[in-house]
């Protein structure tokens, strides 16, 4: 497959790496970067196949002003729901492309130890399977790709557990012990499956790699921007410190906020995550997030 890779931070360049192993694969972002086969928008939007690497809160804004519809088939591998209208990122893309060329990246990933080419799991999800199938296919040997069709799940699982990640990092930045990290987990994988049937997805999505996979990875791990975002709430540190000294996009930031404005709207009970939103939004101390949290 001829592959270009829209995105070169740390998560594009990894999949960049990944698909060149059976593929023709290209990368580029809004500035120029010193990688290899980096290119201009133009030769990369002139591929067959787009790989979307960037941040969740500007798909919206990158699909207006640069991408040129040439019928290509796109693989989204950003995971966030957009602030401003609430929307997923399929129900922001469907507005430009049509859902039969669009497919999803799941599951626990992270972008370092792909880059390692060390063993990994992913699951893509598409309304068209056999488009799943192709992006299944060109994944590379070390790894194992599935395929499903409910990207509703997906979006929701892959969105969702950034902001139970940030609670794994409060949890452990305030040294609460193993089991409450555990508890907190496992409420969070319930609240995502609550959330996500909600609108629309499958149960059994939020038990597979995209859904309790990619959470238990995210919310327990130093890798994890979102869960270093919670180590610093830990702290005391303000929210623009955080993402300053961390100096990536931590998705899971503006999808808390998008949870919140939906469970509002929605009359949805998803009380972790609102401890998060208002740990980040309203600058709530975390020991009392806690404190509610097991009082409730």
């Amino acid at each position: 497959m001829n592959i270009a890779v829209i995105g070169a931070g740390k998560w594009g360049q990894a999949l960049a790496h990944a698909f060149s192993e059976k593929n023709d694969v290209v990368i580029t972002s809004r500035h120029r970067r010193p990688i290899p086969r980096f290119v201009s928008l133009e030769d990369a939007l002139s591929r067959e196949y787009l790989v979307l690497a960037i941040s969740a809160q500007h798909v919206r804004e990158w699909m207006e002003r640069s991408f040129v519809d040439r019928e290509q088939k796109i693989l989204v591998a950003s995971k966030g729901i957009e602030v401003a209208s609430g929307e997923l990122l399929n129900q922001v893309l469907e507005h430009f492309v049509p859902a039969e060329r669009l497919a999803f990246l799941s599951g626990p990933s992270f972008a370092a130890e792909v880059m390692r080419s060390l063993p990994t799991a992913l699951v893509v999800s598409s309304a068209d399977t056999d488009l799943a199938g192709q992006w299944a296919g060109a994944l590379p040997r070390f790894i194992r790709g599935y395929v499903d069709d409910d990207v509703i799940g997906a979006e929701v699982g892959g969105a969702y557990k950034n902001v139970i990640a940030i609670a794994g990092g409060v949890c452990d930045g305030l040294e609460l012990g193993n089991n409450a990290r555990a508890a907190m987990i496992s409420r969070g994988l319930v609240e995502m499956a609550r959330f996500g049937m909600r609108l629309g997805a499958r149960e059994a999505t939020f038990l597979s790699l995209g859904g309790a996979g990619d959470l238990f990875l995210t919310a327990s791990s130093r890798l994890s921007r979102n869960y270093r975002v919670g180590l610093g709430l830990a702290r005391g540190e303000t929210i623009d410190a955080i993402l300053a000294e961390i100096g990536e996009v931590a998705e899971g930031v503006g999808t808390a906020e998008a949870i919140h404005r939906i469970a509002e709207r929605e009359g949805i009970y998803l009380p972790i995550a609102e401890e998060v939103y208002r740990m980040i939004a309203e600058g709530k101390a975390p020991r009392r997030s806690v404190i509610d949290l097991l009082e409730r």
